[in-house]
């Protein structure tokens, strides 16, 4: 897990920031070393640890839409992927730490043929929406595995799709180097979580007594955010969004770390470095504990080594289970709080938020500095997700 930050303020006066960041995993960090670069002061507030929640996760599958039906969610999903390889090496040149990121594509096994008559339009598409004179990236049919067993050629009756914009990182390396690229006017403070608003003046109390004065407060608090703005708005939590359950596993396979990542019916297979291979996830809607790993997982790890026979026989390293937010539209949920000044939310992403983080906190800047952010899509303003709750 990445180090513990000391907060710089005393205990025995309130704190004070530009911004207040409730929320250490992925989406908090890059709000925090966004507004550093802006110059703001930030206050990163976490109630357990950075990477607790979903970002902690093992999978770092950094995959792009389906190049049909192009709309404004999906340029900026697009736009996102295209240039998070440049702010990741900024981040490492600046930290000297790996992230574990590599441009490394996807392999699309086909078991039925409902696709087939897509194998040209998607090149095509992708040619258009994806710039690929320009930027290299491509959607191409094969009609058989140009790798021994990744994947298998039982997994792929009717050939595969094969495009080279997908790419992997490491989920707690990627953390572990944002945490550490936060090296001005940013405290963090774990073990402590909000409690709630101060009346008349808006500060923040804190789960542990601190109270905190900021010019906005931002929650980034993965699934709990519903909850969070549930209460703030009164309305029903699970009429924003809910937690969905994933399980994965680290395994260790041997294999190429430059392998391409892949993906059938909601299995992932994502090669890492030093022979590791991260599988997944469940998507479980219902479940009893939220955080312990069970036969569902076991299942999936078979039909991944099915799926890559490469993994047959592999060490499981490590078992994980965790909470990831879906809002109700699954778009991202970003922008002001009705009738709370300065209070901003950006959460959920359901499935492409490693993707599009460093975007979304983008937008949170242009809203605390402007009020406003042309990049940002409507469907992700969360005026759009509460319109459709009142509908």
């Amino acid at each position: 897990m990445p180090p513990s930050h000391t907060p710089v303020h005393s205990e025995n006066r309130p704190l004070s920031c530009d911004l207040l960041i409730i929320g250490a995993g992925v989406v908090g960090l890059w709000i925090a070393r966004l507004a550093m670069q802006a110059g703001l002061t930030v206050i990163l507030l976490e109630k357990h640890r950075i990477g607790a929640g979903a970002s902690g996760g093992l999978l770092g599958a950094l995959m792009p839409h389906i190049p049909e039906q192009w709309d404004n969610e999906k340029q900026f999903q697009f736009e996102a992927l295209d240039s998070l390889s440049d702010e990741v090496r900024s981040i490492e040149q600046e930290t000297g730490l790996s992230c574990g990121y590599l441009r490394c594509g996807r392999l699309l096994p086909l078991a039925r043929d409902q696709h087939m008559e897509m194998k040209n339009a998607r090149h095509a598409l992708a040619q258009d929406k994806w710039q690929s004179a320009r930027t290299g990236y491509e959607w191409n049919f094969l009609e058989s595995a140009q790798l021994e067993d990744w994947p298998s050629a039982r997994s792929m009756p009717y050939g595969m799709f094969m495009e080279t914009l997908a790419a992997r990182i490491n989920p707690r390396l990627y953390l572990a180097a944002l945490a550490a690229s936060l090296v001005h006017n940013v405290s963090v403070i774990e073990g402590d979580g909000f409690q709630q608003f101060e009346e008349g003046s808006g500060a923040v109390h804190t789960q542990k007594g601190r109270r905190i004065v900021s010019g906005h407060t931002v929650f980034a608090a993965g699934h709990e955010s519903f909850q969070l703005l549930g209460n703030m708005l009164d309305r029903p939590s699970d009429a924003l969004g809910k937690a969905v359950k994933g399980q994965a596993a680290l395994l260790q396979a041997g294999t190429a770390a430059d392998l391409p990542l892949v993906f059938q019916d909601g299995t992932y297979v994502v090669p890492h470095e030093d022979g590791q291979v991260a599988v997944g996830s469940t998507s479980e809607n219902e479940f009893a504990n939220g955080f312990d790993t069970d036969n569902k997982l076991e299942k999936l790890i078979d039909r991944a080594s099915a799926l890559c026979p490469q993994l047959q026989g592999a060490t499981v390293l490590e078992r994980w289970a965790g909470l990831r937010p879906k809002s109700k539209r699954r778009d991202p949920m970003i922008g002001f709080v009705p009738g709370h000044q300065g209070v901003l939310v950006a959460t959920a992403g359901f499935k492409i938020t490693f993707a599009i983080a460093h975007r979304m906190a983008g937008c949170i800047l242009n809203l605390v500095s402007d009020g406003r952010s042309t990049d940002l899509p409507q469907a992700f303003h969360l005026e759009a997700h509460l319109t459709e709750v009142k509908a």
